[in-house]
């Protein structure tokens, strides 16, 4: 079943399905990172936990450890065959054919309409380690992906208060138009966006469960992520 991002899903990203037991009552999803599994199918298999799954398998090319290939997109199609799994993440450059490896955009195609065979969400992602582009650029990724998938997530890099601005700028005006984003600024310049985004529109926040667990550069871990959303809209609604 499809998971609802129509409000703020906070999601434990972890490669260890046993973390999902210590995010009940914290979060709302587990994203599953089948790339830094060992033997992900086996463990999506046994999965008997309660919260639904994101299911993510990045390579290396996007900031993942799966190297590209046929098995990494056939793991992702077996993926969402499993009745816990509620959103598979794709990325933008693979399904606009332009990514850095043989992958053509025929081939991760199938992934998106097994999706949806299923009523899985799909999650498009973009993600640039370098740097946070212009406005107009970062508009237009979020837009491309908005065409793909039915939640466009935009993770750049931040050198400065000037780089999250832009992001969470263009985190309001894509979600005025209608558009469900999730947003967010890696690194220690940007690691307030994701506890500020939501107010933004952002619908999905990912930390650890465990800090020193971290699958992208400054996550908070859960329970702190958790406890500052939950203060600043508490704060806005007040």
């Amino acid at each position: 079943m499809a998971i609802d991002f129509d409000s703020f899903t906070l999601v434990a990203a972890t490669a260890d399905l046993d973390d999902e037991q210590a995010a009940r009552g914290t979060a709302d999803a587990v994203e599953f990172r089948m790339d830094m599994a060992s033997d992900p199918l086996a463990a999506l298999a046994d999965y008997e936990g309660d919260l639904p799954l994101v299911v993510t398998n990045r390579p290396t090319w996007e900031g993942g450890q799966r190297p590209e290939g046929p098995e990494r997109l056939t793991e992702l199609e077996t993926a969402v065959e499993h009745e816990a799994v509620g959103a598979v993440d794709v990325e933008l450059t693979a399904l606009q054919g332009d990514a850095p490896s043989e992958i053509s955009a025929d081939e991760v195609a199938p992934v998106v309409d097994r999706a949806r065979e299923t009523d899985t969400s799909v999650i498009v992602s973009t993600h640039d380690f370098e740097r946070t582009p212009d406005r107009e650029t970062l508009r237009e990724l979020l837009d491309a992906a908005s065409e793909y998938g039915d939640v466009a997530k935009l993770a750049v890099t931040a050198e400065g208060t000037a780089d999250t601005l832009a992001l969470l700028s263009v985190t309001q005006a894509a979600t005025a138009d209608g558009h469900t984003v999730a947003t967010m600024a890696m690194g220690e310049a940007g690691r307030h966006t994701r506890a500020v985004a939501p107010l933004y529109g952002s619908k999905i926040g990912y930390a650890p469960v465990d800090p020193a667990e971290a699958t992208a550069p400054g996550q908070y871990d859960l329970a702190t992520l958790a406890d500052l959303v939950e203060r600043l809209q508490s704060d806005r609604v007040s």
